[in-house]
């Protein structure tokens, strides 16, 4: 006896609880994440929910000229900077020759992507010639200084695993602290006046800005110690001054905050422009305890200009064997070097909060905005207008979705049921996920999102229509239900998948090209596409699987949609013998 042919898709048949059970228990645990989470409704964008509009003026930098080339390149970065990923719906766009508007939505760190948008990201590497801890809550400078050598890490850890770290203050330091670089050195006290010695043993220093301590005699450098003695950085009005006019060749003062003490600095000219960092991401270090830092690498000659001060830096006492990173007039860290740092990669390390080294790392990585802004303005969006074009766009896709329900109903009757069952699926995972995307990747559902999910309803309905149809058609020809669902799924499967990918690819081509709005239209788009493809494959297929095992829709009741003379179906399949067969009474179907 010949082996009867098995049927393709017995398995999809046999087993359609499984995919059931799979969507099932992920839209479960999609909805308990979302209320874990605390986030349980979509973020929404600054024409729904209001927000923060900023307004910024041009300044020219150093030469550089306010042109359109200039404007642009500083709105593509702000935007870069605000938006992450590019869908947490910030708009910067320009205003006339020398102004740029930036609205941030509420629900958005509005202090953090204000600090960023405007910042020029001006980083240097300084030698440290003095330092000390101002203000009431300045510990009390160590003793022995000497300390320092014995408690830092070997040349090795030090070159290999971090460019340094940012040290911990305490009220009474001890040696640890001081090889950290809090020790306050005899060169540039900020009590009475330096003394002879303290002057010899600045003179005496290998730092490579000798030449400016040096020179203490000079009335420039006198002027200068006495303004680095007179500098409270605890006053804000004073660190918001400090930096004014300071160009990258000179000896300066400097203020930073470290674990909520204010540091004054005095700075050689900068050794290493942040110009020459070609990429910075923050990291947590996972194997150690120096916590969230930012990894940086260096380009070729950034490199090796690294590598050259770290190595004349090494030979220094404390704090002389120290730099400070200056972002933008403030020290952010002040690691101390025991031998040069080669390779063209090194880490600002500390004590730095998940979102302090994120944003050091954002502002770095984005480069330096071409011109200097200042803040001309911050107003409050209220939301008024964009509520009620909210509920006038959801009043529209009510009515639009009413209309599909009642078309699938009128036509398609019975099998409307699995049509509405599989829209309610995706319309629980496109808010499920809206919900846990605004906190996860800063979406925000705006106008044109909601224009998107109304366009949705329409791409998944086309889905079902392209199935049923082929199911119907299958029943023309004489199938009953069963066969005909197994036999219409491959032909209708390709044909979704096509109509999927072609929406999916115009949904992408749009994001990449748009900002803003435009691209909330688009992401909205493409993700309902990608649910489409789900929810058909692991819910309406199997769906159908096990509604055409019911005698209700397998003997085609009329109200079934199925019914196989309202379709118009011919008579049941013939079946004949098998010309030349080997046994009497094998026969195959004859298909028509």
């Amino acid at each position: 006896m010949a082996a009867p042919k098995k049927g393709r898709s017995a398995s999809a048949q046999s087993k359609p609880g499984r995919s059931l059970a799979l969507i099932l228990i992920a839209i479960v645990g999609l909805t308990g994440g979302m209320f874990v989470s605390g986030h349980t409704t979509p973020r929404l964008g600054i024409d729904l929910a209001g927000g923060t509009s900023i307004t910024l003026e041009a300044k020219a930098d150093q030469g550089s000229a306010i042109n359109k080339a200039n404007m642009d390149t500083a709105v593509d970065i702000m935007n870069r900077r605000v938006n992450g990923l590019g869908v947490s719906e910030a708009e910067v766009q320009t205003q006339g020759d020398r102004n740029i508007i930036v609205n941030i939505p509420k629900g958005t760190n509005s202090a953090e992507a204000r600090k960023q948008v405007g910042t020029t990201a001006k980083l240097y590497f300084r030698p440290v010639l003095a330092q000390e801890a101002t203000g009431s809550a300045a510990p009390s400078p160590s003793a022995s200084p000497s300390g320092s050598s014995s408690a830092s890490p070997s040349p090795s850890a030090s070159a290999s695993k971090s460019s340094g770290e940012k040290a911990s203050s305490s009220s009474s330091p001890s040696a640890s602290a001081t090889s950290q670089g809090r020790a306050v050195t005899d060169a540039l006290k900020a009590d009475s006046t330096p003394s002879a010695s303290a002057s010899t043993k600045a003179k005496a220093s290998p730092s490579p800005s000798a030449s400016a301590s040096g020179g203490a005699a000079s009335a420039g450098a006198a002027a200068l110690q006495a303004k680095y003695a007179a500098l409270d950085c605890t006053d804000p009005e004073v660190r918001r001054k400090v930096a004014e006019g300071v160009k990258p060749e000179d000896t300066t003062v400097a203020c930073g905050e470290i674990d909520k003490v204010w540091y004054k600095y005095l700075l050689g000219p900068a050794a290493v422009d942040g110009t020459d960092v070609k990429k910075a991401q923050a990291t947590f270090d996972t194997q150690g305890a120096a916590g969230w830092q930012v990894n940086m690498t260096f380009t070729k000659s950034g490199g090796k200009k690294f590598a050259d001060i770290t190595g004349k830096l090494a030979q220094n006492q404390q704090p002389q064997n120290e730099f400070g990173i200056v972002l933008d007039g403030d020290v952010v860290s002040s690691p101390f070097v025991q031998s040069a740092i080669t390779g063209g990669q090194a880490q600002i390390s500390g004590s730095f909060k998940q979102e302090e080294a994120q944003g050091l790392a954002n502002m770095l990585s984005y480069g330096a905005l071409p011109l200097t802004f200042k803040e001309q303005s911050t107003t409050t969006v209220t939301a008024a207008l964009g509520g009620d074009q909210l509920r006038a766009g959801l009043l529209a896709g009510a009515i639009g979705l009413a209309l599909v329900v009642v078309y699938l109903v009128a036509y398609y009757r019975g099998l409307a049921l699995v049509a509405l069952a599989s829209l309610l699926v995706s319309a629980a995972l496109t808010y499920v996920l809206m919900a846990l995307l605004g906190p996860a990747i800063g979406f925000a559902l705006n106008l044109p999102a909601v224009c998107g999910a109304i366009v949705a309803i329409g791409i998944t309905a086309d889905s079902f229509i392209v199935y049923f149809e082929r199911v119907r058609d299958e029943i023309r020809e004489g199938r009953t239900l069963r066969p005909a669902v197994e036999r219409a799924w491959p032909r209708a499967r390709r044909t979704i998948l096509v109509s999927d990918f072609v929406s999916f690819l115009a949904a992408a081509v749009l994001f990449v090209v748009t900002v803003g709005k435009v691209q909330g239209f688009a992401f909205t788009l493409g993700l309902t596409t990608v649910l489409d493809v789900v929810v058909v494959f692991f819910f309406t297929k199997p769906l159908m699987t096990l509604i055409a095992r019911r005698k209700f829709f397998a003997n085609g009741h009329k109200w079934s949609g199925l019914d196989p003379k309202s379709l118009g179906a011919q008579p049941p399949l013939r079946r004949t013998r098998r010309p030349g067969g080997p046994v009497a009474g094998s026969v195959e179907t004859k298909e028509a």
